[in-house]
């Protein structure tokens, strides 16, 4: 065996670099001292050891796998800027009531990193690093991306402002609805499901996503007959309406091609899943910008890596990397629906999406401030198992620069569609009416939809039907924080 060696850094090149292993801190991958640069990308992990491993050394290592090191010292790191090209855990600290969990902070370098790649930048943070064995777990909780990086990413194409001023809708949410079932319509009866939503009062209406091209409708019927609906439902209110057209497909060939159909059809939306991938994200992206298009992103299947509060990714941290690549929405939680999402959390989310600088918020599970250098805003979607029964709590969560979508809160209505979307409509009128007024409508919500109802039936059925609906969960993502003096006040 090799005779042990001091925990410090060695670096005496004929000790650093003679055969053997060194321990992750030892080759410089560790700096308590070390005060982050304003161009350093600043990640902070959640790491959980293994049983007898310190956690500073599985913070450097880490910060090693993630960036230049391997198992065993190389000498060819001779051959670089090594000590540059290092990353570097510089802080440490028990996870607050999580025992056996560390917060652990790594800054990078900006050379490391190809300019405007996400693809480039997620091979380096979450590569090997998450597979290592002497951790048990490791989760990407926040990162600090900045301005000098930013800058190299185009951002949203379109943007929350310019896609209101195209929509001609300003001072309230706007209202979509998913069409269901998701799967097994004819494309006839898609088109009238999504004539119903947009004529009973909806903004949007939207492709599921797994909707793509399947025997019972393949995706040329869907967009014929959907536009078809959206330019009649446009005739009837005067409104300018949309539909997001999912444009997912096996190749990026098939993606532009069904997305130049919608555009030559006249549709202001397309719609990709985030399953796709960095690259078809930020290619959609590209398109989107030539064509004057709208981009709608589905989160479909990051749950599979946000959820799990001890390993995995954040999804604030998704959010952050598809603002950068180019998304103008984003499916961010609807914090009363069915899917996953503590309040703060998910708030934390929609600032995001939304801030021009977005400030350190540790209840809301932001450790860094960011600075968005004038990156476009992502409009956010609350979408799943929402109905108009909790527009007073929707609106006090969001705020105006949200969209609202009720899928079987629109498509389950007992009227029919038209009645459900109908429902929606008057209830979030209703809510921004008392809001502009100064009135509570947090704790007035209830009260405000029952004396609307009484003027519009469907909304009172929404209401008979729905009302007393919730779910309620112990949400498994909250934030993890020890309270200071200054956020007690």
């Amino acid at each position: 065996m090799n005779k042990p060696v001091d925990e410090g850094l060695i670096t005496d090149a004929r000790k650093r670099y003679a055969a053997g292993v060194l321990k992750y801190r030892q080759m410089g991958y560790w700096d308590a001292d070390y005060t982050p640069r304003d161009t350093d990308v600043l990640c902070l992990f959640r790491i959980t050891p293994q049983e007898g491993v310190d956690p500073i050394e599985a913070a450097a290592a880490v910060a090693g796998e993630s960036s230049t090191a391997t198992w065993t010292v190389v000498w060819t790191d001779r051959l670089t800027a090594c000590d540059t090209y290092r990353a570097k855990a510089y802080r440490v600290e028990p996870v607050p009531g999580q025992a056996g969990q560390y917060f652990a902070w790594v800054a990078y370098d900006l050379i490391l990193f190809e300019e405007g790649s996400i693809a480039n930048l997620t091979a380096s943070l979450i590569g090997n690093v998450f597979s290592f064995k002497p951790l048990k777990a490791v989760r990407l909780e926040d990162i600090r991306i900045p301005v000098a990086y930013v800058k190299t990413f185009k951002g949203p194409p379109t943007g929350l402002v310019v896609e209101r001023e195209r929509l001609d809708k300003f001072g309230r949410p706007l209202l979509g609805a998913t069409t269901k079932p998701k799967l097994g319509l004819s494309g006839r009866n898609y088109g009238r499901v999504i004539y119903e939503g947009l004529k009973g009062g909806l903004d949007f209406m939207k492709d599921d996503e797994n909707i793509n091209s399947q025997p019972f409708m393949h995706w040329r019927d869907r967009f014929l007959y959907v536009m078809d609906a959206v330019n009649k439902a446009s005739a009837a209110t005067g409104e300018i309406k949309g539909s997001y057209l999912n444009v997912t497909a096996a190749t990026m060939e098939d993606m532009y091609e069904r997305a130049d159909f919608a555009h030559d059809l006249g549709s202001v939306v397309v719609m990709v899943d985030l399953v796709v991938g960095w690259t078809a994200i930020q290619s959609m992206a590209d398109w989107c910008r030539r064509n004057d298009m709208i981009l709608h992103m589905h989160r479909a299947g990051h749950g599979t890596y946000t959820r799990q509060k001890t390993h995995g990714v954040s999804f604030r941290v998704i959010a952050k990397w598809l603002r950068l690549a180019g998304v103008d929405h984003l499916h961010a939680g609807t914090a009363v629906g069915k899917l996953e999402g503590d309040p703060m959390t998910v708030q934390g989310y929609y600032n995001v999406c939304r801030d021009a600088f977005t400030r350190q918020d540790l209840p809301r599970g932001l450790f860094f401030d960011q600075d968005w250098a004038d990156l476009r805003k992502v409009m956010p979607v609350a979408s799943g198992g929402i109905h108009a029964g909790q527009m007073h709590q929707l609106l006090d969560l969001f705020g105006d620069d949200v969209i609202l979508q009720f899928g079987g809160g629109t498509i389950g209505h007992p009227a029919g569609v038209q009645a459900g979307a109908v429902a929606n409509r008057v209830a979030l009128e209703a809510m921004v009416k008392a809001r502009n007024e100064g009135r509570e409508v947090a704790v007035e919500g209830p009260e405000i939809l029952r004396a609307a109802a009484r003027f519009c039936t469907p909304l009172q059925q929404a209401l008979d039907t729905w009302g007393d609906v919730s779910f309620n969960y112990q949400s498994t993502d909250t934030s993890d924080y020890a309270v200071t003096p200054s956020l007690s006040m």
